[in-house]
Order: structure tokens, then C-alpha cells, then sequence
């Protein structure tokens, strides 16, 4: 196999090779009707997330505060603001953001709509833990 053949290790060593994963230029293709997650990093073994999003025109992305992940936000497309604690910031296509963890932080896609890009650590598989045990491992059994 190839990596035309959708086989992208090194057939030497079988170690993985670089790769384009999708082409934003594209974006408009998809219509206005493609809102959301419109593509998602999923090789397996990866150490990272990724994803392109579209907001339509006038939506948002409701304020939120993130406790765990530092966030890269990079747009791609569109206009829009983004909303912090410290005031609205204007985003226009090639604004790179930091978005740290334990920030609260909101987006509103402009006139034009807005397509970014984010990424961050992969996030740990959920685990199924004891009854009563908070996330931090304490107690949250009455008593204990």
C-alpha cells in the first residue's frame, strides 16, 4: 500500500509519515449549511485534538469556561468576536488566539460567519470510577 492507498506509514520502519489532513480553501464548497465540527483530527495513536468549526452568521459558541485544556484558535475564515472576561476581541481570518485553561471565553460569528481552527492535548478516554468518588479522588460519600 501507498499513502494513495490511505497507508501512511513508512514502509521501511513502519513509522508514521506527515501528511495534509484537509484544505480550509475548501470551506466554501461545503455551503452554508455545514455548520459545526466540519472535520476532526482522528488518527489513532495522535497526542493531539483538532478540529475545523463553522458558525453561521449571528451564532455563538455560549460562554464557557474550559478547566482542563489550553486551546489554540486560529480562523481561517469569516469574522467574528470572541468574548473574555477582560472584554470582547475582534477575530478576522489569520488571528491566532491562545485560549488558557480555566479561561471563560464565548464566540459570536460574524456577518460573514466564522471558521476556525482548534487544537489542544488530546483529551484522557472517559473513566468509569467507584460510586462516590469525585474526579480529584476525595469522598463525596456523606461521612466520609
Amino acid at each position: 500500500m501507498t499513502a494513495a492507498d490511505g497507508d501512511f506509514s513508512n514502509p521501511v520502519d513502519g513509522a508514521p509519515v506527515p501528511r495534509i489532513l484537509f484544505d480550509t480553501g475548501t470551506l466554501e464548497e461545503l455551503g452554508p449549511a455545514s455548520t459545526g465540527a466540519v472535520w476532526r483530527l482522528s488518527e489513532p495513536g495522535r497526542q493531539l485534538d483538532a478540529n475545523i468549526v463553522r458558525i453561521s452568521a449571528g451564532q455563538r459558541v455560549e460562554t464557557h469556561t474550559e478547566p482542563d485544556l489550553d486551546v489554540l484558535l486560529l480562523v481561517v475564515a469569516g469574522d467574528g468576536t470572541l468574548v473574555t472576561s477582560d472584554g470582547p476581541c475582534l477575530l478576522s481570518e489569520g488571528i491566532l488566539t491562545w485560549l488558557p485553561h480555566g479561561s471563560t471565553r464565548g464566540i459570536v460569528a460574524g456577518k460573514e460567519g466564522l471558521s476556525y481552527v482548534t487544537v489542544h492535548r488530546r483529551r484522557p478516554g472517559m473513566r468509569i470510577q467507584p460510586a462516590g468518588i469525585r474526579r480529584n479522588g476525595e469522598s463525596s460519600r456523606p461521612g466520609s
